[in-house]
């Protein structure tokens, strides 16, 4: 367990939890004493690895009695998946935005294998290199074109 950071731990722990029941409930000066943390930490890893992206929701509600709450998506069919997939991708997402979304399309079997990998190829930063600023937004339309084109044989 060496080569893991606080973040793999916590990240580990949270889907563990949330592997037996699809939601979880933390308090976040709690987990940070039970990993001997910053309760900031416990932000990152909610933030960053808990997206709706990676098929998670996550809520919260401030002060004393305050809460994380953490909630596995359900996906439901395909064209909705896909629908909801395109609302969340916008006008612009980033590389790893996106490689979240193709990736939780194949855990969720709504792509194949080789979907994936010639989507996450697609989605690379050096093939959008000369577009600078409109990088993002290149991404977003080549994402949504591939997802809108999966809604139909």
């Amino acid at each position: 367990m060496q080569n893991h950071n606080v973040s793999d731990l916590i990240e580990a722990y949270l889907k563990q939890v949330l592997n037996e029941k699809n939601q979880v409930e933390i308090r976040r000066n709690e987990i940070a004493e039970l990993f001997d943390c910053v309760p900031s930490q416990i932000n990152y890893v909610i933030k960053t690895r808990f997206t709706i992206q990676q098929g998670y929701l996550v809520e919260s509600k401030r002060g004393g009695g305050g809460y994380i709450r953490i909630n596995k998506v359900q996906l439901l069919d395909e064209s909705k998946i896909l629908d909801t997939m395109i609302d969340i991708i916008g006008d612009s997402i980033s590389e790893r935005d996106a490689q979240s979304i193709i990736r939780k399309l194949y855990e969720e079997d709504v792509i194949s294998k080789r979907e994936a990998k010639l989507m996450l190829v697609s989605m690379d930063k050096s093939l959008f290199r000369p577009a600078g600023k409109m990088e993002d937004a290149m991404r977003a339309r080549l994402l949504v074109t591939f997802l809108n084109n999966l809604k139909y044989e």
